[in-house]
């Protein structure tokens, strides 16, 4: 797995490249969050659960349905969180946010489980978990696998880090520039005077 630092790096790209405003803090925090989750499954070690269990490390929360169950709570708690969601005669923002929310989460959880299957150990992401117990890697894995918490501040974890670095911060950061390198400038109202 890439580090759990690392998988806060798609979420805080897509922050930095949208609009400001456009993703608000509550957002971005969720977004974060999901794509963080999936390592929660690092508990099945405690547990005992094999690591090639369909509930083991990289496994069923490493799925897209995971991210869509993630993207649904989204929804539903942006839904709920906007004001007055059924007003009659309102533009409903509430359904622009409850869309934007679930989008979003969606795609940070997702980034999760595709950033691992570019590393370079492991048994691979359990991505089409449950209608397959089938782990895959991605066929080009430039980035170190991560050791676990023990050995993170070893010279394995300094070397995944400066993996991490060039292979995913340097790529989204360069992405991100360009992004904004590309866009019109906003247009300002002319001064009628």
């Amino acid at each position: 797995m890439p580090s759990i630092i690392t998988h806060a790096a798609v979420p805080l790209a897509l922050w930095c490249a949208a609009d400001r405003g456009r993703i608000p803090p509550r957002l971005l925090v969720a977004g974060v969050i999901a794509a963080m989750l999936p390592d929660a499954d690092v508990l099945a070690f405690v547990l005992h659960i094999p690591y090639a269990d369909a509930f083991g490390h990289r496994g069923a929360s490493h799925s897209l349905l995971f991210a869509g169950v993630l993207a649904a709570l989204a929804a539903v708690l942006a839904f709920f969180g906007s004001r007055r969601p059924w007003s009659a005669g309102v533009r409903q923002p509430w359904l622009a946010s409850t869309v934007q929310a679930a989008v979003f989460v969606f795609v940070c959880a997702a980034s999760h489980p595709l950033l691992d299957a570019m590393t370079s150990g492991g048994l691979g992401v359990a991505l089409a978990w449950p209608w397959s117990e089938q782990r895959f890697f991605a066929p080009w894995r430039p980035i170190r696998v991560s050791p676990f918490a023990p050995q993170f501040f070893s010279a394995r974890g300094v070397a995944t880090l400066l993996s991490e670095l060039r292979w995913v911060w340097l790529p989204l950061a360069t992405a991100v520039v360009a992004w904004k390198l590309i866009q019109p400038a906003p247009v300002t109202p002319r001064d009628p005077s």
